[in-house]
């Protein structure tokens, strides 16, 4: 048997699993019962939704930390290195502190329930442990929410990201059953962000009779004063109106300036002249994505996970794409190669192996966190 009392983070999380047969949240929740005992657990602001808790957290934790608070900005997955998923005061964790942390988790918890935590249940106990004594956590949830290893702790507010099916095996099958599940982490006060399907404020409504918390949407905050120009994709601007609207609820002053230090990492990120990064990886990011590209034509290096609605992926972008190249990667969840180049060929999308970058053609890298990190190990060689 794997001894996780004694062995370095890096040993540690490559002997977890990485993804839930089925959620069992008895495990972590006893872990962090034992962890919040020692420590003084700041403000939470937790993200819960299907598209944008990553941008609208980091807007949000950049701001805080700009002017003077004590952050710590925990997200998930990350592009390249692990310690990415803790920020900590405007900047990732170092490995020193990292491990430092491990260690003293180490000899706190006992090993039934180290052995036991999943990858991302021990990540989130990493961050949630290291936030002792900050001002605010911002905390972004994995892949669901009233379930989800981060809802292990009580939050003061909840910053709902737009909804849409996603995670179904888990989450439920239609809109009202996943905005239900993401919903209920919330146990103090929620804001709602712009939503593609309106019966999410309904739901929303009907949450308010069940749970006792306060509900809020954008439009309760007065955003029109605030003169943006930052250079940013419309759908980055949705989301920095929910981080703006958290900021009014604070009660903070708010200087838009303050945004432009900031450089967010694999959102629509221009990596040069002619390739673009994205980590979406869902109808939702899709119908963003092609706006974007309107009358363009881009080649698509593309994979996605087997469990994703790749096909409603592909008739989405299909407009803008001029040829897919799939991006091998060795993971067990990942596409079948050959699914993949059959449905492009059922589309009527050119289709092939990538192999390096045409300098006169345009390229988006799309997929998942996964084929972002991917492409930039090859093209960082």
């Amino acid at each position: 048997m794997f001894d996780f009392k004694s062995c370095n983070l890096e040993e540690f999380l490559a002997n977890k699993t990485m993804y839930y047969d089925k959620i069992d949240f008895s495990i972590i929740e006893e872990s962090w019962k034992i962890l919040q005992s020692l420590i003084k657990v700041p403000y939470v602001i937790h993200l819960v939704g299907t598209n944008g808790k990553g941008s609208t957290g980091r807007f949000l934790a950049h701001y805080l930390n700009k002017i003077g608070k004590k952050v710590l900005h925990y997200s998930s997955p990350h592009i390249k290195k692990f310690n990415e998923r803790i920020w900590l005061d405007g900047e990732d964790i170092s490995d020193k502190d990292l491990e430092n942390t491990h260690k003293e988790i180490q000899n706190i918890l006992p090993l039934r329930l180290l052995s036991k935590l999943t990858y991302f249940e021990y990540t989130t106990l990493l961050a949630l442990y290291k936030a002792n004594n900050m001002d605010y956590l911002v905390l972004e949830a994995g892949l669901g929410g009233e379930f989800d290893g981060t809802n292990v702790i009580k939050n003061d507010l909840s910053l709902i990201t737009t909804i849409d099916l996603d995670h179904v095996q888990f989450l439920g099958n239609s809109i009202k059953e996943i905005s239900y599940t993401k919903m209920r982490a919330c146990d103090k006060n929620m804001i709602l962000g712009y939503q593609v399907h309106e019966e999410v404020f309904l739901h929303a409504k009907d949450l308010v009779k069940e749970r006792n918390y306060k509900l809020f949407t954008i439009k309760d905050f007065d955003l029109s004063t605030f003169k943006i120009d930052l250079n940013l994709a419309p759908y980055l601007l949705k989301n920095l109106d929910l981080c703006l609207s958290a900021l009014q609820f604070l009660g903070l002053s708010i200087n838009i300036e303050v945004f432009k230090s900031l450089e967010l990492k694999g959102r629509f990120e221009a990596l040069n002249d002619n390739i673009t990064l994205d980590v979406g990886h869902n109808p939702l990011a899709a119908s963003e994505i092609k706006k974007l590209y309107k009358n363009k034509k881009i080649i698509l290096v593309y994979n996605s996970y087997a469990d994703k609605d790749y096909e409603k992926v592909l008739k989405i972008l299909k407009p803008i794409i001029k040829e897919v190249k799939i991006l091998s990667i060795n993971d067990e969840r990942m596409l079948k190669k050959e699914i993949l180049i059959k449905l492009c060929e059922n589309l009527n999308i050119m289709v092939s192996d990538f192999k390096n970058i045409n300098n006169n053609e345009k390229y988006l890298v799309f997929g998942s966190f996964l084929v972002v990190e991917k492409f930039m190990g090859i093209y960082e060689r």
